[in-house]
This record gives structure tokens, sequence and C-alpha cells, in this order.
């Protein structure tokens, strides 16, 4: 049961002035098979076209293949330093790789998984992905068993791999959808690792090579990820950016050309960062409110939340409201993070979201007699309550 007079409200006004409302128009139009704009903080898609449509992700496969290089790198059991040995598998003259980029490698010489990770995502060497794949697991076939599984592992649910780099093959696809969850866990898993897909060039074998994300070296906001380009696939840019604490993620698959990805993941941006904040509604391990506990060692306790809670509003919302309503009665013993109520949070009267409210503080149970005389007055109080 919970009880109207244990309810906590609060009214949190956005930094933005209540006076100076935006309008937020209709997202820009954009020319491409799937996009979509996502933040980071929350994962919620703000801007979204086909996002469920299976497309070929040409490059933009890589993402996977780097995040796996990530995984072996912090859980140590790969170092940046560790020799490879190229096979002629991964030789950058193989047959298969014909047209396409390259880091350049040559099958019996060694390069440093360092290197092969700048040959990856810098300058999207489908030869440096073979490499690692055969470090890693042995073979490309059985790296790509690897690939599949932590999609799995991450809900990509409509992707499926059938190589490390993207080359065209009529089973290996993928969705905006799913390549922006890819990039959200990419920053959020592998923080260090993140920072080599904003560098703008490399050197390898006395081959400088640029990035080809562009909007690197356009906009200081941009630091990642990752493109991707094949006949069959068109044009694709999955990026990100940050302004002024909140990260965007956006998506372009089947674009045109390069010069159209650009401009339409820079007009997906700015659409974003211009109509759209974060706000954090909950701070966590903060008291939302307080209330009796009965048969405790303690009087009353707090409820909140352990974790911060932030979302994703328009500019033009200008407060939100917090409401904590307790469970009543509560008895102890109760431990820190136990349910004790509900959450709510509401945007403009509008549910936007309910969590259990969390205790804060651990009760244990009181003594015998304490417990006997609580009982007593918990029995007293619901009879005459009204």
């Amino acid at each position: 049961m919970k009880s109207p007079a244990l309810v906590a409200l609060l009214v949190l006004f956005l930094s933005a002035s209540a006076t100076a409302v935006t309008l937020v128009p209709a997202p820009p139009g954009i020319n491409a098979d799937a996009y979509l704009l996502m933040d980071f903080a929350t994962g919620e898609v703000l801007v979204e076209h086909n996002i469920d449509t299976r497309l070929p992700p040409a490059s933009l496969t890589k993402l996977m293949t780097s995040y796996i290089l990530a995984e072996e790198v912090d859980a140590g059991r790969l170092s940046l330093d560790d020799e490879v040995t190229v096979s002629r598998n991964a030789w950058s003259q193989n047959p298969k790789f014909r047209g396409s980029s390259l880091m350049w490698i040559e099958p019996g010489k060694s390069v440093t998984v360092g290197e092969l990770e700048q040959g990856i995502a810098i300058s999207s060497g489908n030869d440096a992905t073979v490499a690692i794949a055969e470090h890693i697991a042995g073979s490309e076939e059985a790296f790509v068993a690897l690939m599949n599984r932590y999609a799995e592992e991450l809900a990509l649910t409509a992707t499926h791999f059938e190589n490390t780099h993207g080359l065209p093959n009529s089973d290996h696809l993928t969705t905006a959808r799913d390549l922006g969850s890819l990039a959200i866990a990419t920053i959020r898993d592998h923080p260090d690792r993140y920072r080599v897909y904003r560098q703008q060039s490399y050197t390898y074998n006395d081959i400088t090579q640029y990035n080809r994300n562009h909007l690197l070296r356009e906009d200081p906001s941009v630091d990642g990820l990752k493109t991707g380009y094949t006949s069959v696939a068109g044009y694709g840019l999955v990026a990100s950016a940050e302004r002024e604490g909140m990260r965007l993620i956006s998506v372009v698959l089947g674009s045109n050309s390069t010069r159209s990805r650009k401009a339409e993941t820079r007009s997906l941006l700015n659409y974003g960062f211009r109509f759209y904040q974060n706000l954090e509604v909950v701070t966590g391990a903060t008291s939302l409110g307080r209330t009796r506990v009965w048969k405790g060692n303690a009087e009353a306790i707090d409820g909140g939340l352990l974790e911060s809670v932030t979302v994703i509003v328009p500019r033009t919302q200008a407060a939100a409201e917090v409401i904590a309503t307790f469970d009543d009665p509560l008895q102890a013993p109760i431990n820190k993070g136990d349910v004790v109520g509900q959450l709510q949070v509401l945007l403009d009267g509008e549910l936007l979201l309910e969590r259990p409210l969390q205790a804060l503080q651990t009760v244990e149970a009181a003594g015998f007699f304490k417990r006997l005389w609580d009982g007593f007055l918990l029995w007293l109080s619901q009879i005459f309550s009204p």
C-alpha cells in the first residue's frame, strides 16, 4: 500500500530559460537509405528513418572488430606491444582485397597490435582486420564466430557478420539501430581504446594515411567513429560528438557520396545539439524523501536511487517533476538498495519514466521489546487510520 502522505515532490528546472522557448522543428531531410540520431546517455533515438532495415555495413563492420580488440586489451589478454606475424591471408596483396582500403602489411613480417589497431580504425585496413583476427582467434572464421557472439551479448539482434572487414556478402547485414548501439558500447566500455578513432592520421611502413572521417578536421566536437563504403552498401558514417557535456551518436547508411554522408551527419548532429539537452533528474545516493520505519534500530529511512538518472528533453521543456512515493508501512530489516516505493518522473504532466525507489541506508531489526512495541503502535495506527 502507498500512502499519499508519504509522497515527496521535487521540481527540477532546466538550465535553459523558460522565457526563451525555442520551437522544435521537424528533423532535417536526410538523403540516405537509413539514418538515426541517438542520445549517448540514455540510448533514446531522437531522429530515425529505416533504422531496423537490415543493410550491408561495409567497413562499419570494423567497429565490432575493433570492439573485440579493445576487449582483449582491456582484459589483459592482449598488449598493444604484442607482435603479430602477418599471414598470406592477411597480406595486402590478397586478391580479395584488390581495390579496397588497406594498411599495406606484408606476409612474414611482424606488426604490433597497436599498429593494427590504428590500421583498422584510421585507414580502415581490410588486411589489418584479418591479421588481428588470426592473432586473437586463430583464424578469420573463428573470429567471425566471436563477432556474432558479441553481437548477441550486446543485443544487436538484427546483425550478422560473415567477415571481419565488411566486403560484400549477402548474409553480412546490420541496421542503423544496431550500429548506434555498438557505437555506444564502444565509448562506454572502452573509453581509453576509443581515443584511436579521433586520431587524424598515422604512418606505417613509411606510408602516411589519413582518417576518412573528415568531420574530425572540420568539427572539434566530433571525436569518432568510422566510415564505410562499398558499391553495394553506398557511403556510410557512424559519428559521435560531444558539446557542453552532452554526447550524441549519428548513423548514416546508404548515402551517395563522401560529401553527402559528411553533410547529412553534420545536419543530424547540429539538429540534436540545437534542440535537445540532457537533464539529470535524479542524482545518485541523494535523498528524495524520508519516511518512518517500524521495528528497526532507526526511526526513519531515506529513499532515492543509488545511481543517477539522466533523460534527454527538448530545450522547450522548462521543468520536470520527480515524485517519490514510499510503501507504507515499511518494516525493518531493510537493506541499502531494497525497494521501498516508486519513483516517477513527469514532463509537462506526462509520465516519462518509472523506477523502483531504493533505500539509501540499511536499517537493522530492533531488539525484541522495540519490535513488540512498534508492532502494537502499528496495529493501533492501522485501526484508527481513515
